[in-house]
């Protein structure tokens, strides 16, 4: 939910950034605010446009574990994160980050961080660290009946004929190449109409070679399909009329070394729907198999006509 520093000499003629990927190494460059006085890390960040003016989720999400990771060693990296969204944030204005150093132990650390706008938080934040461990290893198998994502179009081919800035934002702004497997909710929901949803998503660009910005970045992108498998069950897209949908709350869990600058398939299912709140649960594999994070997400979805 914050904007780009250096975003008026990345943006191209189209008004869109003219490297994405840069652009998201914008976002997650935090400043620090050295001369605050609080029992708090305070860090500052920008936000990146958005057509509505509201801050995209996931970026305040990889924004708040940017900030935590910079009060922790860095030999340990995040394995869990939990966060609540408090409130909708403003894309025009930035954004301040407080991370509270919780607790040092001899293999994990744990920081509450806060993102802040106009003196209130607009999300919520626990995250947990850890040195490098050896233990017990299993994983659910990664599914092989897919599409490889050379196959499948980009959110460009999809939307980038639409003269609409939403449209026009998901096609070009976006420093992630989302590939739907199934038939896209973008403007329509033509396909399945199970509870479930799947990607194949990686950054336009290569990354550094920085596990932690790699875990953020991964953060980032997981908020953007996974209450689509809450919408695909009941005939829904994006553009149903008057439809209103927010994301509550996100947790993700870290299990083994991840890039996002390669192919990473993001299965998404979501076991229940009501009270006009969705659960919805994801699992990311890497290309070759591993199982390298898992995510959960509760999204308010109200729809006019529809009782709970």
């Amino acid at each position: 939910m914050a904007d780009q520093p250096h975003a008026a000499s990345t943006t191209g003629t189209t008004g869109f950034p003219a490297d994405p990927t840069q652009a998201l190494l914008g976002l997650l460059d935090l400043s620090s605010a050295d001369g605050a006085h609080t029992d708090e890390d305070i860090f500052v960040g920008n936000s990146a446009p958005q057509p509505g003016k509201r801050v995209f989720g996931g970026q305040v999400l990889a924004q708040s574990l940017i900030a935590a990771m910079r009060t922790v060693e860095p030999s340990r990296s995040v394995h869990s994160m939990h966060g609540y969204f408090l409130r909708a944030g403003d894309a025009d204005q930035p954004i301040t980050f407080g991370v509270q150093r919780l607790r040092d132990g001899r293999s994990f650390s744990a920081r509450r961080a806060h993102a802040y706008q106009d003196g209130v938080p607009i999300l919520s934040m626990i995250a947990s660290f850890q040195e490098p461990d050896d233990g017990v290893a299993h994983q659910d198998p990664m599914p092989h009946d897919v599409p490889d994502p050379e196959s499948l179009p980009t959110t460009a081919d999809l939307l980038g004929g639409f003269d609409h800035p939403v449209a026009r934002a998901w096609a070009y702004q976006r420093p992630f190449d989302v590939r739907h497997i199934d038939a896209p909710l973008y403007v329509g929901n033509t396909g399945s109409r199970e509870a479930r949803n799947a990607v194949w998503m990686k950054t336009f660009g290569p990354m550094p070679d920085d596990e932690h910005v790699h875990r953020a970045a991964l953060a980032y992108a997981s908020d953007y399909t996974l209450l689509e498998s809450i919408l695909r069950p009941h005939g829904l897209s994006w553009i149903h009329p008057g439809m209103s949908v927010a994301s509550l709350d996100h947790a993700m869990w870290w299990h083994r070394p991840v890039r996002v600058d390669e192919w990473l398939l993001y299965i998404q299912s979501s076991p229940s729907a009501s009270g006009a709140r969705g659960l919805a649960a994801g699992r990311i594999y890497n290309r070759a198999g591993e199982l390298v994070a898992s995510v959960a997400q509760e999204g308010m979805i109200r729809v006019p006509g529809t009782q709970s």
